[in-house]
């Protein structure tokens, strides 16, 4: 289950963090791989061109497509990326935020997922507006970690 780590001060980001029963080589392939993405969190399907400069695309039929950049991808520990704040829109000053996922095995042969989703407080968004993305960050990012972690431990995923 994904430890709440947000700081209720800290209204720039999100933090959350979840320990998987699976080695860091398969929690890299389910969180790189556009065909797991779709199973654990974009459902209605991904784009993920695994290089700096990189596209990503998240679809979602209730949301819209969701675009981002990457811009570090050091397998299989970090992975960081530039967000779109808006559906079929580009990443942009005012419209983005900042996506780093980080991974570290722990003694278990499992893998320490951390993500943080940062860059709220510079969005061109009502303040009222703001809280609400980040609220809507904070749920999505805890379905997606207890996704992932539920689809590592899937024989067939």
């Amino acid at each position: 289950m994904p430890d709440d780590q947000d700081d209720q001060d800290d209204q720039d980001s999100v933090t959350r963090e979840i320990v998987i029963a699976a080695p860091i080589a398969r929690v890299w392939e389910l969180l790189t791989r556009p065909e797991h993405l779709k199973v654990w969190y974009a459902f209605d399907g991904a784009v993920l061109d695994l290089r700096p400069g990189g596209v990503l695309e998240h679809h979602w039929k209730e949301h819209g497509r969701y675009r981002g950049v990457l811009d570090e991808v050091s397998p299989p520990t970090l992975l960081s990326y530039r967000y779109a704040s808006l559906p079929d829109a580009d990443p942009e000053p005012g419209r983005q935020t900042r996506v780093v996922f980080r991974l570290e095995p722990t003694p278990t042969n499992g893998t320490r997922v951390q993500v943080t989703e940062s860059g709220f407080a510079e969005l061109t968004l009502s303040a009222e507006e703001r809280r609400a993305h980040r609220d809507a960050t904070i749920q999505g990012w805890s379905g997606g970690l207890a996704g992932l972690s539920a689809h590592a431990g899937d024989p067939v995923g």
